[in-house]
């Protein structure tokens, strides 16, 4: 796959993938064709050298394998993590809101959004439907709208002079999506109107009852390459979804014969403390069942190194003062290696070296990334997986600009080139360590 090519289908992934559950149904799919089993938690395994593995958990995040030919506790596990969330706007639980004949609905603010962009965009609606079926079986289903169901209206100016340099956004009164207009003693039950888009996309179970969901809005607009010479990318999601994709690309393009794993949790954005999460079991419990014993996983752990890809912030050039002078990653200017002393990122000297050893075989520029002294730093799964699981870990990300919009804006070669590294540090034959 070129660089064309890539580019090309990170944009079908992109669009295909409006929420954390689209996105590891994407994932799955592409991994099924390509050979990959589906493993069952529950279930009893069949895992052997040479063979190709995936599972998920709660249908938002997934980890996929390749059984190298040698034993795990020998060789280690060359592992990639990210994350399969983004901030937006969720559908609170009892939404229906009637409002001077319009029906809106109330939503909660997932992560740290950044909320101006998302006024005035055409909205749609995808998720999760939980549902009792005429048997009396608890079942789930996907839903995606993909048309334009909705709106969040900007205030006039008008009637905000003050709107470009006062104006706050309040999350409670300010962000409420208008849905459709109502007419004089109409009463629209949104589980209902769920009911019918559920049937639509899945007529198998016409005459089930719908009980809870978890439903995101989401920018219709599709990804797309932009800029005079096609130099950006821009889309909903691309943190973290850039990661994923690149992670699942090079995985399935190496030749297995090194173990390799790549991960991709779900609830990083609000501190991925949950079963999905990366603060919680998954990736530990799935470590532990691959290497038997305590002692095997011991070695399997010191032997192994994970590269945690999360986006990083570029250099915006209206607001390079909020940057380290020495620290303003560049598009297109390559990977960035992600650090902080105060380990919010969990890359250290070995594991940083390691990565810019294996760039270089590439040809691939690699930056760097400090916060300014006096600004709070974001994190990773990376300290949390590192903490987790005691493999040494390294955080790296593709530069980004509008990071938490509703549309992030990337460097069209920056995620293929982050590719190729990680195909060489998956392929990579010998010791991750040093020492």
């Amino acid at each position: 796959m070129n660089q064309h090519e890539f580019n090309q289908q990170l944009c079908r992934f992109l669009a295909a993938a409006t929420t954390p559950f689209h996105a590891v149904a994407e994932m799955a799919q592409r991994l099924t064709g390509a050979g990959f089993v589906r493993l069952a938690e529950g279930a009893e395994w069949d895992v052997r050298p040479g063979g190709k593995y995936f599972l998920t958990r709660n249908g938002s995040s997934i980890v996929a394998f390749v059984h190298g030919q040698d034993n795990l506790s020998s060789t280690g596990m060359r592992m990639v993590g990210a994350h399969t969330d983004s901030p937006c706007l969720m559908v609170k639980p009892t939404p229906e809101i009637r409002s001077h004949g319009l029906f809106q609905l109330g939503a909660q603010v997932y992560g740290g959004a950044l909320l101006n962009p998302w006024f005035d965009r055409d909205l749609s609606l995808a998720g999760r439907v939980s549902f009792q079926c005429l048997g009396g079986q608890l079942r789930v289903a996907l839903i995606d709208y993909r048309d334009a169901i909705a709106m969040i209206p900007s205030l006039a100016i008008h009637l905000d002079r003050t709107a470009n340099t006062k104006r706050e956004v309040n999350p409670q009164t300010a962000i409420v999506p208008v849905l459709c207009r109502l007419s004089e003693g109409e009463v629209l039950d949104f589980r209902e109107l769920l009911y019918t888009r559920l049937v639509s996309e899945h007529p198998q179970w016409e005459g089930c009852q719908v009980l809870d969901y978890e439903l995101s809005f989401y920018d219709t607009q599709a990804p797309s390459l932009i800029g005079l010479r096609q130099d950006f990318i821009a889309s909903a999601r691309l943190d973290n979804l850039l990661s994923c994709f690149t992670g699942l690309q090079a995985l399935l393009e190496i030749d297995g014969a090194e173990s390799a794993l790549l991960i991709c949790n779900d609830h990083e954005e609000v501190g991925s403390l949950s079963a999905a999460g990366a603060g919680g079991p998954l990736l530990t419990s799935m470590l532990n069942r691959l290497a038997g014993n305590d002692a095997n996983y011991s070695a399997l752990a010191d032997r192994s190194m994970m590269i945690s890809v999360d986006n990083a912030h570029a250099i915006h050039p209206n607001f390079a003062d909020r940057h380290d002078k020495n620290h303003g990653p560049l598009l297109n200017g390559g990977p960035v290696i992600k650090v902080n002393a105060s380990q919010r990122y969990a890359t250290n000297s070995e594991t940083s070296g390691f990565f810019r050893m294996l760039a270089s075989i590439e040809g691939v520029p690699v930056q760097s990334f400090v916060v300014r002294n006096d600004m709070a730093c974001g994190s990773t799964i990376g300290p949390i997986s590192a903490g987790a699981t005691g493999i040494r870990t390294l955080d790296v990300g593709v530069p980004t600009l509008g990071m938490h919009s509703i549309r992030e804006l990337a460097g069209s070669e920056d995620g293929w080139n982050l590719g190729r590294v990680l195909r060489r540090f998956y392929s990579h034959t010998g010791p991750l360590s040093a020492i």
